[in-house]
């Protein structure tokens, strides 16, 4: 089974690679009418009637060979395209640099840091221990009677 999927897809990259070949195949011959030599228009499909009013589709890259996809005047292009990246890239990163730095406290880490800070001061200024053994009051905590089981 392997052995036919990789015969198949062999297949499939050398048709894909001849027919990449063709397309771009330019004669290198000094005697453009010699016979049989190829050149560029042999290779290319022969324009058809239906085409939209005999107009064939242009590629951008003819005109504009660093053609960025933003507009067809390279100038323009070049133009949106560095727009596009100031903004995309320079200024997210350093707007949301600083919107990340400046956001508030995550889960009151600093506060909570700041409180046992205080208390520790205030512990050891009254002199008591810094940890109680008993965490609540146990004057204040109300036990259930023996006789509510």
């Amino acid at each position: 089974m392997a052995s036919q999927l990789s015969r198949v897809w062999s297949g499939l990259c050398r048709a894909r690679i001849n027919s990449a070949h063709l397309r771009r195949a330019v004669s290198q011959s000094r005697t453009s009418s010699a016979a049989g030599a190829a050149s560029v228009t042999d290779l290319q499909p022969a324009a058809h009637a239906d085409d939209s009013h005999g107009h064939a589709e242009v590629n951008p890259f003819d005109k504009n060979p660093d053609y960025h996809g933003f507009s067809d005047d390279p100038f323009i292009d070049e133009w949106n395209m560095r727009l596009a990246f100031f903004f995309s890239i320079s200024m997210a990163i350093v707007i949301g640099g600083t919107f990340i730095h400046y956001l508030p406290d995550h889960g009151m880490r600093q506060w909570a840091r700041r409180e046992a800070e205080r208390l520790v001061v205030l512990r050891e200024a009254q002199g008591l221990p810094l940890i109680d053994e008993n965490y609540y009051d146990p004057s204040k905590i109300v036990l259930p009677s023996s006789s509510d089981e």
